[in-house]
């Protein structure tokens, strides 16, 4: 199950097996595929290919490229075309520097006002841009002020740098990667690949052209998506699994086609890691955290209409011994639930399996005594959020709840150096790119005064 979100299978190159390729898509797994319209005579013939085929949705749009040839007919016939229930997104518009086929003071004028079509229709947008960085977000921010939980279309095929892809997320674009990230030169687009959130993250063909290895040098097509998608998930270190559920989710959740992801998750599996979701209390309201508004987490949605029994986590676990590590961590703070957690943990244990807790550190103060020594012995990790270098730092991005916020910060400092007496292996964590935060001095901290492992990490990346 993967989704193609960038295809022109209506061009020339498809003409003579057109109907083999489309089925060749459906026979591998493409459960959606999303052709592009590039000008007027392009867009109507996606729409056709949705009309004919229920897995194919189509978009209509003008490509940079031919802006030149925009009349006063154009924008009426996109407004008709776009009326059309299976007809989903406005473009493939934008600006392409490279080549100049339209001039660039009409590549600007016509992104403005197809943007203003897209929120008079409210309908995403698909972005093409190439050696514009600067003139795209220029533009798009004009439309699209800073808010991380807007959806407001998709960078395709993207191909920028590190600051492009940081300005379209804070913009709420999702970003997408061809084939193009699996060139043996494309070091750089791959070190991107790992940086977009897992909510954020699409896969296309942008077939006829950039065909992926191991099929480079051939005509592109749907099916091969899946290499795609591969490459993505190696790098990221997940499994291709988790990039068919992400951006099957991602794909509902922009344009509402497909399924949406069933609350009250217990057990879920990320990698050869299962996770346990205990509860959706917390004693923090982190700053970067998505709990409340969307807990979501690699496609899996953990919102829980009420908190399992012990019994029923303990038989979400089909096999411990298959997994590298079965932990306990939701979008709460699993010590909340100790009982839980010990009686599941020993039951892991004695059926073979390695159990890691992931915790904010307010293990000890929530209970009112050192929890610690009662994980001895059922608990071989152990992750600890520390997240900031002070205290005044930590109170500001995790925003502990009030009765916590006195000296919290070294509570949990505490907590990790107690935690070396008990748990074999101890890491301290935190999450990257917060305003304030000296990474390195966290790395000290960790390093030099616990002698635990230190993890940094991007939020939402990986699990």
């Amino acid at each position: 199950m993967i989704i193609d979100t960038h295809a022109h299978i209506d061009m020339d190159a498809f003409d003579d097996d057109r109907s083999e390729v489309i089925q060749r898509a459906k026979d591998s797994g493409v459960d959606y595929v999303l052709n592009v319209g590039c000008d007027i005579e392009s867009s109507l013939r996606s729409m056709e290919l949705a009309e004919r085929y229920d897995f194919i949705y189509a978009t209509a749009g003008v490509h940079p490229h031919d802006v030149k040839k925009i009349d006063h007919q154009t924008y009426d016939q996109l407004k008709q075309l776009l009326a059309h229930p299976k007809m989903i997104a406005l473009g493939e518009i934008g600006l392409d520097f490279y080549k100049n086929y339209s001039p660039p003071d009409q590549q600007r004028e016509h992104l403005r006002k197809q943007v203003e079509l897209s929120r008079e229709l409210k309908k995403p947008i698909i972005v093409h841009c190439r050696d514009a960085n600067e003139d795209a977000v220029a533009i798009l921010s004009d439309y699209f002020p800073k808010d991380p939980s807007a959806r407001s279309g998709i960078f395709h095929c993207f191909s920028g740098n590190q600051e492009l892809a940081d300005r379209a997320l804070e913009m709420g674009f999702y970003i997408s990667f061809s084939g193009s990230v699996t060139f043996k030169k494309s070091e750089e687009l791959r070190a991107i690949a790992k940086t977009i959130p897992a909510d954020r993250l699409f896969v296309e063909t942008d077939c006829p052209f950039l065909a992926p290895v191991p099929k480079r040098g051939k005509r592109n097509e749907p099916s091969y998506v899946m290499h795609t998608a591969q490459l993505i998930a190696d790098v990221r270190g997940v499994d291709i699994k988790d990039i068919q559920r992400t951006t099957s989710l991602n794909f509902f959740e922009l344009f509402g086609i497909g399924k949406e992801a069933k609350t009250g998750t217990v057990s879920y599996q990320i990698r050869n890691s299962l996770y346990l979701n205990l509860t959706t209390r917390c004693t923090a309201d982190c700053s970067f955290c998505t709990r409340l508004t969307r807990p979501v987490v690699q496609g899996y949605n953990l919102k829980l209409d009420r908190e399992p029994t012990a019994e029923e986590v303990w038989d979400s676990i089909d096999d411990c011994k298959k997994y590298d590590e079965i932990v306990f961590c939701g979008y709460g703070e699993p010590t909340l639930r100790l009982d839980t957690i010990k009686e599941v943990s020993k039951k892991i244990k004695e059926a073979g399996g390695k159990v890691r807790l992931n915790t904010n550190g307010h293990g000890n103060v929530i209970n009112k005594r050192n929890i610690l020594p009662e994980l001895k012995g059922w608990v071989d990790s152990i992750s600890i959020s520390l997240n900031a270098d002070t205290a005044e730092a930590y109170d500001r991005i995790v925003r502990p709840l009030p009765g916590l916020r006195d000296e919290i910060y070294d509570r949990v400092k505490e907590f990790i150096a107690e935690a070396k007496k008990h748990i074999p292996e101890v890491q301290a964590t935190i999450v990257t790119h917060q305003e304030g935060v000296d990474e390195e001095m966290c790395e000290e901290i960790s390093k030099n005064k616990f002698d635990v492992k230190y993890r940094p990490r991007r939020y939402n990346i990986v699990g």
